[in-house]
């Protein structure tokens, strides 16, 4: 009888064993849960900082190197005046492609262009009309042909107009020009926007490169464009860097 009492006893927990495990007990459920809390708040915070510093970095070297791009080449952008004045003739006056419609008809961007290079054409720069862009698809898309078909009907004879549809990128249409074409001195016709891109390209592959700029009218959906061309510059800073093959070399 002593023995069964005894091993009761034993079975329930003394008072500073009860208070022990109580303590434990809220710690468990109270301050470790909100230390994890706090941890799991701190970790979200160091990850929001982590991202908006690399936005912050991605933004500033962005914009240093387009800034960069644009200060380099800005003194290379002429005025037709400017460049009778300064003399000399050039190896092709080379138009860049832009949107041509499902119609057929070129966009405002692109009308604009072909109408510039005309023009400085007919002044007598080059003995060349140049036009590059994407007709890679020429059933489907034609840039260079519906560039060429609006030079021949503004009078320019057939055999002063020059296509290479692989144009298919900025970089593409300067490299190959240089390589496929050997082209050493050039006018580039294209809106200011993009002129300081394709300026750069042109001097880092070694050709001497001046640009007329084709901004004829206001654009729509312009503001958008000029954001487009940040990252776009950045990109062909490293293709002129490492100068890679055209996708049809």
């Amino acid at each position: 009888m002593e023995e069964k009492d005894q091993d009761v006893k034993e079975e329930k927990p003394s008072k500073p064993a009860a208070f022990l495990a109580a303590i434990l007990e809220f710690f468990k459920n109270k301050v470790i849960k909100t230390l994890l809390r706090i941890r799991k708040r701190y970790l979200l915070t160091v990850i929001s900082l982590i991202l908006a510093i690399v936005l912050v970095m991605t933004a500033i070297l962005l914009l240093s190197v387009s800034a960069a791009v644009c200060n380099k080449t800005e003194d290379r952008i002429l005025t037709p005046e400017m460049l009778a004045a300064m003399g000399g003739e050039y190896d092709a006056i080379v138009v860049l492609g832009c949107r041509v419609w499902e119609d057929g008809t070129m966009s405002d961007m692109l009308a604009d262009r072909v109408s510039v290079g005309v023009d400085l054409y007919r002044q007598g720069f080059s003995k060349t009309l140049f036009m590059s862009g994407d007709s890679e698809d020429a059933g489907e898309y034609d840039e260079v042909g519906t560039m060429k078909n609006a030079a021949l009907a503004a009078g320019i004879a057939d055999g002063s107009v020059l296509t290479d549809p692989y144009g298919l990128s900025t970089y593409d249409s300067m490299i190959r020009l240089r390589d496929v074409y050997g082209m050493k001195r050039i006018l580039i016709v294209t809106q200011a926007y993009h002129l300081y891109r394709a300026l750069y390209v042109a001097g880092k592959l070694g050709m001497e490169a001046y640009g007329v700029s084709a901004d004829l009218r206001t654009y729509s959906k312009q503001f958008f464009r000029e954001l487009r061309e940040i990252p776009a510059r950045l990109k062909d800073v490293y293709f002129s860097l490492i100068q890679p093959k055209p996708e049809y070399p």
